[in-house]
């Protein structure tokens, strides 16, 4: 005799199963999101260790050649100056040129984990609902 469908219980039982076993696989999903994220915030960091790296190295020769080019604008002959000062325009647009995109990958890096915590409310949001 079974007990469980005499009381009533077996088809609570059994929802009460289904449900564990539907939030294991939610779990599981957005474990996998915390992961793929995770990847994200790694690469971006690096990016910034990177391109901070750059942008050092770089200033640093923009300053050398910018110092030459004043330095070099001061002698007697006009072509010397105007050589001088376009390898030193060059120089400023690739430093400045990294500098931006030193700055867009640091706004990326931000706000990490937005679509986690967007889908973790959602789902606590729809957890409060069903209690």
């Amino acid at each position: 005799m079974n007990w469980l469908s005499l009381l009533g219980l077996e088809d609570t039982l059994a929802r009460g199963r289904t449900l564990l076993a539907e939030g294991a696989i939610a779990a599981e999903d957005r474990l996998d999101l915390l992961s793929i994220e995770w990847q994200e915030q790694k690469r971006n960091m690096l990016w910034m260790v990177v391109m901070g790296l750059v942008v050092a190295g770089l200033t640093i020769v923009a300053l050398t050649v910018l110092s030459g080019a004043i330095i070099i604008s001061f002698w007697d002959t006009s072509s010397r100056m105007l050589v001088t000062w376009l390898v030193a325009a060059v120089w400023l647009v690739l430093w400045m040129g990294v500098l931006v995109f030193l700055v867009v990958t640091a706004k990326k890096a931000t706000n990490p984990f937005q679509l986690t915590k967007a889908v973790l409310k959602k789902d606590w949001q729809a957890a409060k609902r069903r209690i």
